[in-house]
This record gives structure tokens, C-alpha cells and sequence, in this order.
């Protein structure tokens, strides 16, 4: 299995680990940790160093009740860190962001992935990302980050999930998006209560019964906090521990903010499995 990132091809043959820059002052963990452009700098190579073989690049914050910037202030956080990150390493650069505008812009610094939370549904982000050339990440969300913790409800959360991903792949499809260069996540914490998540995580081998590469992010997320009673500073342990049963459920791609520890539980887990499930 692989992913086509613009001129890189991402070998998935075996879980990878793409590492979190947030280069926000308002993330949930790291908010303000990186919002230099040279502390960026410096903790993405750190992560490279690690084992990441993507460094995903966020200007706007998607915490729950998280309020939306400009794109002109999202491309101000971003742009300086793509490209000296494209400059300094052949790691895969991924731009976290919905706005069109942010994903051409992007690309054009250097960008080979976009992780999109809305699943390329706003205006012209279709259109973007298909002319960019770089892999799309397409995401489940119920809601809008503002509100999207409020009350979410399902009759069937991984069905759900699993219909509204492949109603988004047929349109990326449909759009001249070729299937190498797609992606899904589930969203997990994006409109899930902790009962939502443990059932996606449980079955997430159904959502990769379609051949594509599933991407999660389960690092310090509430669903750890729920279930160890930790700070988000403090749950390390517990972040592994999900990536692992993530991986043998069949995810590719685990989003990560304590790379070297991931990395080192996924070795353990393909030596386990003795690479069965590469392809």
C-alpha cells in the first residue's frame, strides 16, 4: 500500500507516523509552543530525526469550541515553516487546513499532503487540492469544531462514518482525484463521545475493507484523558497504547505529537505481525 504526495510516494506497507506541528497559539496541547517560525523549524526536524515520516503543519486550531481565523492569518503562521521544512527534509510536509486559498498556497511551498477535517467540502477546496497534486486526507466530522461535542448522536456510528467516507471518495473521484491520492479518518473526537470513539477503534478494520489507507489521530485526545484521568500533557502512555490497537486494526497512518515513542511501538507491532499485512 502507498500514498502519491505530490512528487513523493509514501510507502504504507507497514504503519507510519505523521508527527503534529501546531503552529497555533491555541491548540488544545502544544498551543503556543511553536508559533516561531524557527521553534517550528527546529521541532519538526526534531520529529523527522524520530521517525515521522510526515510533519503535519496546522495554523487553526480544530479543538472543540476552537473559534476560526482568516485564511490570510493562517497562511501567515504556515507558509515560513513549509517551506524551510520542504528546504531542510524529504520527509512529506501535510498542510492541516480546509480554506482553498491555504492548500494552493501550500502546495506551492512545498506541501505534498492535505489533511482536511471538513473532507474537502468547503467552496473551491475540491478544485484546490485536485490541481495541487498532493494526497488528500479525508476526514469525518459531525458538526463544526464549535459546537461539534455539544451532543453528538448516531444509530450506527461506524456505519455512518464509513457511508459519509465513501460518499467523499466517489466525489473526489468523480473530480479527477486519482485513489493513490486518498486517505480517510474516521475523526475520532471530531462529534464522538467517548462511546462513539472506543466503537470506531474497535472496528476499524471495516472502515479499510475499501483499500484505502486509514489515517487516525488519537494522541492526547479526551478519549485518553476519559480513560486514564490525565491531563493532556500526561498522556503519553495512553496515546501509545491506542496507536498500537489502531495499528493492528489496520490503520497506516498514526498522527502523533510524541513521535519517538510511536515510532517505536509501531516497530514493535510490524515485527509482531511479521509484515502480513503489507502491501
Amino acid at each position: 500500500m502507498f500514498v502519491r504526495c505530490g512528487e513523493q510516494t509514501l510507502d504504507l506497507s507497514e504503519p507510519r507516523v505523521m508527527g503534529v506541528l501546531n503552529v497555533t497559539p491555541d491548540s488544545f496541547s502544544d498551543g503556543g509552543r511553536f508559533v516561531s517560525p524557527q521553534a517550528a523549524l527546529e521541532h519538526g526536524l526534531r520529529m523527522v530525526e524520530e521517525g515521522a515520516a510526515i510533519i503535519d503543519v496546522g495554523g487553526e486550531s480544530t479543538r472543540p469550541g476552537a473559534q476560526p481565523v482568516s485564511a490570510d492569518e493562517e497562511l501567515r503562521r504556515v507558509l515560513p515553516v513549509i517551506e524551510q521544512l520542504h528546504q531542510a527534509t524529504r520527509a512529506v510536509i501535510s498542510i492541516d487546513t480546509s480554506k482553498p486559498q491555504v492548500m494552493r498556497a501550500a502546495a506551492a511551498a512545498g506541501a505534498g499532503f492535505i489533511n482536511d477535517v471538513r473532507a474537502l467540502r468547503e467552496p473551491g477546496a475540491m478544485e484546490a487540492a485536485v490541481a495541487s497534486e498532493c494526497a488528500v486526507c479525508l476526514m469525518h466530522m459531525q458538526g463544526e469544531p464549535r459546537t461539534m461535542q455539544e451532543a453528538p448522536s448516531y444509530r450506527d456510528v461506524v456505519q455512518e462514518v464509513r457511508a459519509f467516507l465513501e460518499d467523499r471518495v466517489q466525489s473526489c473521484r468523480a473530480s479527477g482525484l486519482a485513489p493513490e491520492r486518498i486517505a480517510i479518518d474516521p475523526g475520532f473526537g471530531f462529534g464522538k463521545t467517548l462511546e462513539h470513539n472506543l466503537e470506531l477503534l474497535q472496528r476499524l478494520a471495516e472502515l479499510t475493507r475499501g483499500g484505502l489507507p486509514v489515517l487516525v489521530g488519537l494522541s492526547r485526545k479526551s478519549i485518553v484523558g476519559k480513560l486514564t484521568g490525565r491531563p493532556a500533557g500526561e498522556r503519553l502512555h495512553g496515546s501509545v497504547a491506542l496507536a498500537v490497537i489502531a495499528a493492528l486494526n489496520g490503520a497506516r497512518i498514526i498522527r502523533a505529537h510524541d513521535v519517538a515513542e510511536t515510532v517505536d511501538a509501531l516497530k514493535t507491532v510490524a515485527a509482531v505481525r511479521g509484515g502480513r499485512e503489507g502491501g
